[in-house]
């Protein structure tokens, strides 16, 4: 009797796990649980009579019953795996808002001039701009003289007297001592022409007693002849210029008469500013 239940039990829990294996939708609890009705089916019990093909011998499953149906503990959870190939890159995003403008970064280097560009149009007549303050007066400072011999009886080493006055305005030639007296301090100019006849002529250009120009002319006989010098001075207030014979009478040839004359001509050029 008990021989026939368990193979009516055995044919039973084969035909629920056939049916169990074959379907996709059976909850793991309740496949856990047929397989274990099945193994206390099994299994011998006390004093149950096993010897039905054998002692010590289950019956085999059906075939066709599914292999290793009882399931295990579940066991420990694995190890992560290692980490996957990066994969592609995505399509570009839209393009994002304009952020704000950064801080001001530190003043460059100048840089080399650049070629001078060309030349622009003439622009309008500017502004006429406010008068200016007065100035100084315009003075004229005037100082000359022009003066001729009258005589040809000269004195040497003394100043020669030119009494005949072609220009002597202001006074500065002292004709009754032959000295130009300087009033005005400034740059002088001074030139004199004499006619040389009958003698030799050597005659000297003075600054205050001190020689400054030479010239020298040597007669020829039966000739009248010229002798030229000039020069410029800068002469302060009180300064005297002046001709004289240099020398002894030996060279002594000026000459003047009504149709030959010697002169001695001066003029201030511009005056000291100090």
């Amino acid at each position: 009797m008990s021989t026939r239940l368990l193979r009516l039990g055995h044919l039973l829990l084969t035909s629920i796990l056939t049916a169990v294996c074959g379907s996709d939708s059976i909850p793991e609890g309740l496949r856990m649980l047929l397989g274990a009705v099945l193994l206390l089916l099994a299994l011998p019990s006390h004093g149950q009579d096993t010897t039905t093909q054998g002692p010590g011998v289950l019956l085999p499953l059906p075939k066709g019953a599914c292999t290793g149906w009882m399931a295990g503990i579940p066991g420990h959870p694995g190890h992560n795996g290692v980490p996957g190939r990066d994969g592609r890159d995505g399509t570009p995003g839209e393009k994002g808002e304009k952020g704000d403008p950064g801080l001001i970064g530190p003043k460059g280097d100048t840089g080399e001039t650049g070629v001078t560009g060309a030349e622009g149009p003439r622009g309008f007549p500017g502004i006429q701009g406010r008068k200016g303050e007065p100035g100084e007066g315009a003075y004229v400072y005037r100082s000359a003289f022009s003066v001729g011999l009258e005589t040809y009886v000269t004195v040497p080493n003394m100043p020669i007297r030119f009494t005949k006055i072609f220009y002597n305005q202001q006074n500065h030639y002292d004709g009754s001592t032959g000295k130009f007296h300087c009033n005005i301090p400034g740059l002088y100019y001074f030139a004199y022409h004499i006619t040389v006849y009958m003698k030799d002529v050597k005659v000297s250009l003075f600054k205050k007693d001190k020689a400054m120009l030479f010239t020298y002319d040597q007669y020829q006989e039966n000739n009248v002849d010229q002798a030229s010098g000039s020069v410029l001075l800068h002469l302060e207030v009180g300064d005297q210029v002046w001709l004289q014979v240099y020398g002894e009478g030996e060279r002594n040839g000026l000459y003047a008469d009504n149709d030959n004359d010697s002169t001695f001509t001066g003029f201030l050029l511009y005056h000291d500013t100090n």
